[in-house]
């Protein structure tokens, strides 16, 4: 995670506003320590060259793009290599007897078929003049979407601008509540741009799809348990934390990396710490189908880490009991690698005892590529964990 945010704020321009044919997604599995060690090695390297090198120059690392760092008890990661680097990369694998495996054949052709999609959903929008919640949206669409749900439901959900970007998007929240002065759940998606199974995860969950199961609006009043969780709770919903990385990433020809501000960070702190009366903290990322919940920076265990590991163990197998998903689960520094300063970590310390990180799908099939049509089944099923973490808030006050 700390070389990943590191990378994306280096390889931001690198990364955007070109095509990518022929471009792949290799896996690479290190069959000991040892070929670990050489692969990070290289990359740092790599790294700190390209921050060295003037911008007339070219390296390696100028178009590397680390998807997935080795968590914790594995030897694999994820990475995208541009067409000109593949030969020089596959060799250096090779020459070290390093194991790899082609995830994505051709990077411009998936997202091709992807941008064919959303075209495809427009033009049905347009026709219906419905929302279709199984496409990938713009930014515009989304905050256009967030209006029309608030003039739909007035009674229960009201929009909040908690901030400005640092481009001076505003920074909006829907606020879920049938009462005043009530505890309050803080839900997240989109804090990483290229992230898009987030938001439209979060969208989803927000507003009904078809004749999908429940949603937070469509349920309230029908469902027993979203009925209850309502009348006691409010949910505060931010679907787009970082507006002006996940615009970026519509404007430009491939989903490239681009690290949120301070002051989309900065908003969503002062909200938290003002409003006083938080009791859980859920931030949903992709990809690698994980639940974690605090810690990420100490092997340390928070003090009801027992409760937590329960939790998240009852909350994945409610996920999986729908399509089959399998989900990884623990503290993040067992289950994925050390990580400081995380959404959960932050979350805890700061009093809120259930804070937790989602890892959507997939597992390295198309990683951040993911399809829309797999839209839909994500939102299903995370909303069953969801769920089962909100109702075990709502049940146990502190």
């Amino acid at each position: 995670m700390r070389i990943l945010v590191i990378f994306c704020c280096i390889l931001s321009t690198a990364l955007s506003r070109k095509l990518f044919t022929g471009d792949q997604v290799l896996r690479i599995t290190a069959s000991s320590d040892a070929q670990l060690f050489l692969l990070q090695q290289t990359y740092e390297q790599e790294r700190d060259l390209q921050v060295k090198t003037p911008p007339h120059h070219t390296s390696l690392s100028n178009s590397l793009d680390l998807w997935r760092e080795p968590v914790r008890g594995s030897r694999v990661m994820d990475l995208h290599v541009p067409l000109a680097s593949l030969q020089q990369v596959k060799a250096f694998l090779e020459a070290n007897g390093i194991q790899y495996e082609i995830m994505i054949a051709d990077v411009q052709a998936l997202l091709e078929e992807e941008r064919a999609d959303m075209e495809r959903s427009q033009q049905r929008e347009r026709d219906t003049g419905s929302f279709d919640y199984a496409s990938y949206h713009t930014l515009e669409e989304i905050y256009a979407w967030m209006d029309s749900l608030v003039a739909e439901n007035p009674d229960l959900v009201s929009k909040i601008t908690i901030g400005q970007t640092y481009e001076k998007r505003p920074i909006h929240v829907l606020k879920f509540s049938t009462g005043v002065g009530r505890p309050a759940i803080w839900l997240d998606t989109g804090i990483h741009a290229r992230e898009w199974i987030t938001p439209a995860t979060g969208i989803w969950t927000a507003k009904k799809a078809s004749s999908s199961p429940c949603m937070i609006v469509t349920e309230y009043g029908r469902d027993p348990s979203v009925t209850a969780l309502l009348n006691k709770m409010d949910i505060f919903f931010e679907i787009v934390v970082n507006p002006d990385g996940y615009a970026f990433t519509h404007t430009s020809t491939y989903r490239g990396p681009f690290a949120h501000s301070e002051s989309e960070v900065k908003s969503i702190v002062d909200f938290i710490l003002g409003h006083g009366n938080f009791k859980a903290m859920i931030t949903i990322h992709s990809y690698s189908q994980m639940l974690m919940y605090p810690y990420g920076y100490t092997d340390t265990p928070a003090p009801n880490a027992d409760e937590l590991h329960a939790l998240t163990k009852r909350a994945v197998d409610a996920l999986e009991s729908l399509h089959g998903t399998k989900y990884t689960f623990g503290s993040m520094i067992s289950t994925i690698y050390p990580a400081s300063g995380t959404t959960a970590d932050w979350g805890y310390k700061n009093g809120l005892r259930y804070s937790f990180t989602f890892e959507l799908r997939d597992t390295g099939r198309y990683g951040f590529l993911l399809p829309a049509n797999q839209i839909i089944p994500t939102a299903q099923e995370t909303w069953l964990a969801l769920m089962t973490l909100m109702e075990h808030v709502r049940d146990h006050p502190y």
